[in-house]
């Protein structure tokens, strides 16, 4: 038994021969452009002068604003009277910024040119009562009955009842609880913190801070929401706001579990809540060194702030200054204030790089040196999280933000090393890189779940039972290995010389089979939808040399070319997170465009329906390079919450035309002869 037990982790620990050399691009010459199509030329070349000229000089970096939803502007509005600045001159451009995303019927979406959203327009509306819009506003009478048509007041999600609850609009008694005693259930527990998704536990355990202090903070008279209630009630019971359920589900069990919590709630031993206190605290603060705000996005960095507030820290105590400065760097100044989720520095640079670099830019260009040099710069190099659901895992890979240690992770890590392969580099860089991806290589290894997949932040984050709990409805509670993410692994794996003789390929080869569709499509968990997940899985199968003809991957060819509309490009909304039934079903992107044509030449094919998407892409592109985008192709939470990527309608059709070039290249090498396609 025990030499089987070395003989296995001898053959996982195992690299293919040869796979540092894989780490570094040809010495070929870049694409010779001279005798390719024209417009095709002079679409790569615009789009890659229009990427060239945003990159940030002085460290190499590329990153535009990551947009949202409004809620991230209502929510910043309540903060600041939360913190005592309802005067705050940010609150009339964020105001300003909401009004503008109001919708027709009075609503306000999570997605662009989507429906009215309940949660979403009950903040809003809040907001703009907050920031002195009077209820007789038409803009605002028009959300009253945009409320009062989805439902109601009662129909907001777990975290909008809670905000609502510290200003004494919405009763405790209707909003799930979120004890601190949560921190003393040891990690070998079946239910830890560490059994949810690390966004959860950002949002989360700050937030049971403020569950177990329940500040009683003033709402100014202009801004009480006692016209939203159809009655005096100012909760219902949560069985009446959680999903249908059975008498004897899991469901059903947490909700007893928190009508029990509830009766106890105050009359518990006060040594055990100051030491759960304590518990939640420290955790907190653990995660703040050396990042930008818990977990580096905006929810956990402003729980964290009310946290602090509720603690009693005091506003000249500098760890509340630093989470007050992260908040405002998420600020997008102009005449209308917006908020980003996040930062995406590491992930637009990596795939900037990608698209430069597969586009024809010259393997030794300053630009992608000095980019590489700035994604080596930020490798992780310290245990986070995820050591937790995986010991014998080492620290390395990459984050998404500009700093986030404590939360690296497998995406942004793949596609951080995929990029560093396409630059030329001279010692010691080359040996840092060599270095940086043996541990990244290791790490993301080691991160494969049991099924054989890669999920996004943790391993085997799988326990399904815990989406049933009361403030699980940002419908993200667990973080389960995915399609699109194991298909850019093993475009990694591929490039660096593993195949399906590999035991890690083996299973993630069955993880994928396994999940497809019955129309042959792939879910895409991260970024919109169908579409992405299909072209990521196709990419990464052909990367470890899978036989393309095989009749489950021309199932997925088939499907994408069923799906492409009329003016030759695709696109596909958020609504199908909701609505599978519509997948593949909406106006063309630029970045969804790209992604079909990647993956339909991933899958060897390059007929009229590629030429069709390289022609939309090239027809459609601006004069000064970049692409217009009107909806929303990023995904945080199906169902919740999405985002708009600014840099995707850049990069990923960059990628797509330089892969078509690479591919005609080779057309003509391979016939001796002109490609038709040439004009």
């Amino acid at each position: 038994m025990i030499k089987n037990l070395v003989s296995n982790w001898l053959a996982a620990d195992k690299k293919p021969d040869g796979w540092t050399e894989n780490l570094k691009p040809s010495r070929r010459a870049a694409h010779a452009h001279a005798d390719a199509p024209k417009d095709l030329k002079e679409s790569i070349a615009r789009a890659q002068n229009s990427l060239l000229g945003i990159q940030n000089q002085e460290d190499g970096y590329w990153y535009e604003p990551l947009r949202a939803d409004t809620t991230l502007e209502s929510d910043t509005i309540m903060l600041l009277n939360f913190l005592g600045q309802g005067n705050s001159p940010k609150i009339r451009g964020l105001a300003d910024h909401i009004l503008s995303e109001q919708l027709p019927d009075g609503g306000w979406p999570i997605y662009r040119n989507g429906p009215a959203d309940i949660s979403a327009t009950v903040k809003a509306y809040w907001a703009l009562k907050f920031a002195g819009h009077s209820p007789d506003d038409p803009r605002l009478a028009a959300a009253r009955h945009r409320i009062k048509e989805l439902g109601g007041i009662h129909k907001v999600n777990t975290y909008t009842k809670f905000y609502m609850a510290v200003f004494g609009q919405y009763d405790w008694r209707g909003v799930p609880t979120i004890p601190p005693e949560l921190m003393l259930f040891p990690k070998w527990f079946y239910f830890n913190i560490y059994q949810v998704s690390s966004w959860t536990r950002s949002i989360v355990i700050p937030l049971s801070i403020v569950w177990a202090t329940q500040p009683k903070i003033q709402c100014p008279p202009h801004a009480v929401l006692d016209e939203l209630f159809p009655d005096s009630r100012r909760h219902v019971p949560l069985k009446e706001a959680v999903a249908p359920h059975g008498a004897i589900s899991w469901t059903s069990f947490f909700l007893l579990w928190d009508k029990g919590l509830k009766t106890i709630e105050g009359h518990g031993g006060h040594w055990i809540r100051k030491w759960a206190l304590r518990l939640a605290e420290d955790w907190v603060l653990e995660r703040l060194q050396d990042s930008d705000g818990l977990g580096a996005i905006y929810p956990g960095i402003v729980n964290t702030i009310m946290a602090m507030k509720c603690l009693g820290y005091p506003d000249t105590d500098p760890r509340l200054k630093d989470q007050m400065r992260a908040l405002e760097l998420l600020e997008v100044p102009g005449s209308k204030l917006e908020m980003q989720p996040s930062w995406s520095p590491v992930w637009d640079t990596a795939i900037s790089v990608i698209a430069l670099a597969e586009s024809g830019l010259a393997s030794d260009h300053p630009a992608l040196v000095k980019a590489t040099r700035w994604m080596i710069s930020k490798e992780v190099k310290i245990a986070g999280d995820w050591k937790v659901n995986n010991p014998q895992g080492q620290p390395g890979g990459w984050y998404f933000e500009f700093n986030n240690p404590f939360y690296p992770d497998v995406d942004d890590s793949a596609m951080v090393m995929l990029a560093l392969r396409h630059v030329h580099l001279e010692d010691p860089l080359s040996q840092a890189r060599e270095k940086a991806c043996l541990r990244g290589l290791n790490w993301v290894l080691s991160m494969q779940c049991e099924d054989g997949g890669w999920a996004a932040f943790d391993k085997d984050n799988t326990k399904a039972i815990f989406t049933k709990i009361p403030f699980a409805d940002h419908n993200a509670m667990i973080d389960p290995p995915s399609v699109d993410i194991t298909g850019r692994v093993l475009e990694f794996l591929g490039y660096v010389g593993y195949d399906r003789s590999y035991a890690c390929v083996e299973k993630a080869v069955r993880f994928i089979r396994e999940d497809q569709e019955a129309d042959g499509s792939w879910f895409g968990r991260w970024n919109v939808n169908y579409v992405y997940g299909t072209w990521q899985v196709l990419r990464g199968l052909a990367a470890i040399e899978e036989d393309m003809s095989q009749p489950y991957i021309q199932k997925a060819v088939a499907w994408l070319k069923s799906v492409q509309k009329e003016d030759g490009g695709w696109g596909e909304t958020c609504e199908t997170y909701a609505d599978p039934a519509k997948k593949g079903c909406g106006p063309s992107t630029p970045s969804q465009t790209a992604w079909a044509v990647m993956g339909l030449m991933a899958a060897g094919v390059m007929d009229e329906s590629v030429a069709r998407g390289v022609a939309h892409l090239i027809a459609t592109q601006k004069q000064d390079g970049s692409w217009d985008e009107t909806e929303y192709t990023g995904t945080g939470f199906p169902k919740v919450f999405y985002l708009e990527y600014t840099m995707y309608r850049r990069y990923f059709p960059l990628q797509a035309l330089g892969t078509y070039l690479k591919l005609l290249k080779k057309q003509e090498q391979d016939l001796g002869a002109p490609s038709a396609a040439r004009s």
